[in-house]
């Protein structure tokens, strides 16, 4: 696919994904979220990436859905996707469901508003860091319409529901303090410090982790948020043991720690990623 309303680059095993419509604050559109699904296919697919880290271009991460159609900007619903549950399916719900189910860890590098689809397309990222100058608002009751992409799920997870409802609720726009005070962001940074600062904990996943282990504890934290019992996290840890114990990678993490040398990890999720949940039902995201 060629990219219009983002911009896609690999570089040392890092792939950033840049919501590219500056003059618009990044406004989220239909392209905007079909190109993001595909660029995550892409992430996916190629085992040179070992991490990938959204940000935006220009002064803004993302300030929500693009309004121009006015105020019949959702009188159709959230896209023009069209599935089984009866109504057009949410855009941002499309677009947070592929982030939780990319087989690589997400950094989110919040450089600026992040506002409506803007922040709670960030929640199923694995880890979010925020310019000192950017702005988060759930403002969707501000709007006349519901929390959308899924954060009535992802939201009271990550930061408690009642940070969660407060912030819903009220649908005011707060500073970058806040959402760290609120567990929102992981860390505040200077303007030109932030992307370097998450490439760091990229390159950190990215050099020193077996790629298939880091997909598979990523499967295996995001599932069990929903599991209602620890049993269920016993079975999957169990066949996770076994798979990943018997690997290559097992193999080389024991002797390159013995050597007191780097390792060389071999396995690929692309195509040797072990099936830890049989009893899974992933239910169709796209």
């Amino acid at each position: 696919m060629k990219y219009s309303e983002i911009l896609f680059d690999v570089a040392d095993h890092i792939a950033t994904i840049t919501l590219n419509r500056p003059d618009r604050m990044n406004a989220f559109t239909g392209t905007m979220m079909r190109e993001v699904i595909d660029a995550f296919d892409q992430t996916d697919a190629d085992d040179d990436v070992r991490a990938v880290i959204v940000t935006g271009a220009g002064r803004a991460f993302c300030a929500g859905a693009d309004l121009g159609a006015g105020g019949s900007t959702f009188a159709k619903g959230g896209s023009d996707v069209q599935t089984d549950i009866g109504v057009p399916r949410d855009g941002g719900g499309l677009t947070s469901l592929r982030i939780y189910n990319s087989k690589k860890p997400v950094i989110g590098a919040i450089n600026g508003a992040s506002v409506g689809v803007g922040v709670t397309m960030t929640l199923p990222m694995d880890i979010r860091l925020a310019s000192e100058h950017a702005k988060f608002g759930f403002v969707f009751g501000r709007r006349g319409i519901v929390p959308e992409a899924c954060s009535s799920w992802f939201l009271p997870r990550v930061v408690g529901i009642s940070q969660a409802v407060e912030w819903c609720y009220s649908g005011r726009v707060f500073p970058a303090q806040e959402a760290l005070d609120g567990g929102l962001v992981r860390s505040l940074h200077a303007a030109d410090d932030l992307i370097p600062a998450a490439r760091v904990i990229a390159a950190d996943i990215a050099e020193n982790s077996a790629p298939v282990s880091v997909a598979l504890t990523r499967q295996l934290m995001w599932r069990m948020l929903g599991a209602d019992h620890p049993m269920e996290a016993h079975k999957a840890d169990s066949r996770g043991i076994l798979e990943r114990g018997r690997s290559a990678d097992a193999k080389e993490g024991v002797e390159s720690f013995l050597e007191k040398r780097a390792a060389n990890y071999t396995n690929r999720v692309s195509d040797e990623l072990p099936d830890l949940f049989p009893e899974w039902v992933d239910p169709e995201f796209s």
